[in-house]
């Protein structure tokens, strides 16, 4: 569970915490043929952000959740659009960040019995205002056919239920093997990633990301993720290993 407001009052406390990042943009190039394609972004090459990192964390949960439900925009229509999003998403902030001797990706495992009581009673309440909206829709859709509006046929797509992002679902497991699989295949085709170390921590580790990256050794650290849990109790881990 996060910590309400704490990254706001960092920001207001701090400004000069925020700096803005340096992305470098893939290249377009057209060859003789004048057919046009991306040139992949060399990650082997110096940070554009004029630093060395040498260890990069991934809370997964924070990049799987956009990619799978994003807000503003249609939702992937597959799993398989999902798992391309995921790995779009994840490339993007690697040759961000270019890590030089690990990468960890850890996606939250079991959760405490506590918190496992609050998720429950969370999902309960999302599922039930889903269904009453729902209802809300089809008396809405009914009161207008009754006063003889005619109403145009819409084919409409089951939502994606979010809570599939929990341990033990058939995509938690998808996810795992599409990571692993994803992970070889950067490391055997991608020259700027043949010397990172990958490990991946799937859901069925036992808790959750910022717990299971405990006992990893690093030099200089990246860590990103959507909750202040993360930064919290790594700061904490850092003053009582040094």
């Amino acid at each position: 569970m996060g910590v309400p407001a704490l990254f706001r009052w960092l920001q207001k406390k701090y400004p000069k915490i925020v700096i803005p990042v340096v992305e470098e943009v893939p290249r377009r190039i057209t060859d003789e043929n004048g057919v046009s394609r991306e040139v992949p972004i060399d990650i082997s090459q110096a940070n554009p952000n004029r630093a060395e990192y040498d260890n990069l964390y991934l809370d997964m949960n924070a990049i799987v959740h956009p990619c799978t439900h994003p807000e503003g925009r249609p939702p992937p229509r597959t799993e398989e659009e999902m798992m391309r999003a995921i790995f779009a998403y994840t490339e993007r902030i690697v040759a961000m960040i270019r890590p030089r001797k690990l990468l960890f990706m850890a996606v939250d495992g079991v959760a405490p019995r506590a918190k496992m009581n609050q998720q429950r009673s969370r999902r309960f309440r999302s599922a039930q205002e889903a269904n009453e909206k729902q209802l809300l829709r089809e008396e809405g859709k009914a009161d207008l056919i009754a006063r003889g509006v005619e109403l145009k046929e819409e084919e409409e797509e089951a939502a994606w239920d979010s809570n599939q992002i929990t341990p033990g679902t058939p995509f938690m497991s998808s996810l795992a093997a599409a990571l692993r699989y994803w992970a070889v295949e950067r490391l055997n085709n991608d020259p700027g990633w043949k010397d990172i170390k990958i490990i991946i921590s799937d859901a069925s580790v036992p808790g959750e990301e910022y717990v299971a990256n405990q006992g990893i050794s690093r030099d200089s650290v990246w860590l990103l993720g959507h909750q202040m849990r993360t930064l919290r109790l790594n700061l904490k881990r850092s003053r009582t290993s040094s």
